[in-house]
């Protein structure tokens, strides 16, 4: 009996009841500024705004990608996987952005209008495998609530 995928992505169990094996996945990273909520007192939902902007611009500008397709696919949509991440500041996502460029990592640095002020980042959606190296080293995002 050959594994198969469950409806939520995950991998379903094999024969004899054996426990599923670890299945690459879609995912999108969005990264933001920690400065924003910390030091410049923004409130979490213009933070939050700041998340959803970088996300929709790159799925949108990368709509055509197999990878998006198969991410907003209507068997998808239930499941997508996002990892929400933090830098410092301004300078560590410029890094961050150079540093996806230069690997050939389609992505969209937010540049919040008409301020022209990089606020986040957001990849369009990959495999976990081929872009999970460059996020490694950063953390959870960990945005104070209220």
């Amino acid at each position: 009996m050959a594994d198969e995928a469950a409806p939520s992505g995950e991998p379903a169990a094999t024969a004899a009841g054996a426990a599923p094996q670890q299945q690459d996945f879609l995912v999108q990273y969005v990264v933001v500024r920690k400065d924003l909520w910390g030091a410049m007192k923004w409130p979490l939902g213009s933070v939050a705004a700041q998340c959803c902007h970088a996300s929709s611009a790159a799925i949108w500008t990368h709509r055509d990608e197999e990878d998006t397709k198969a991410y907003l696919a209507p068997d998808n949509i239930d499941h997508m996987r996002k990892v929400v991440l933090e830098v410092k500041d301004e300078a560590a996502l410029r890094k961050l952005s150079e540093a996806l460029t230069a690997g050939g990592i389609q992505h969209k640095l937010w540049v919040e209008q008409p301020e022209d002020y990089p606020t986040c980042l957001a990849t369009r959606p990959y495999l976990k495998s081929q872009v999970g190296a460059f996020f490694k080293k950063f953390q959870l995002s960990k945005a104070p609530i209220g």
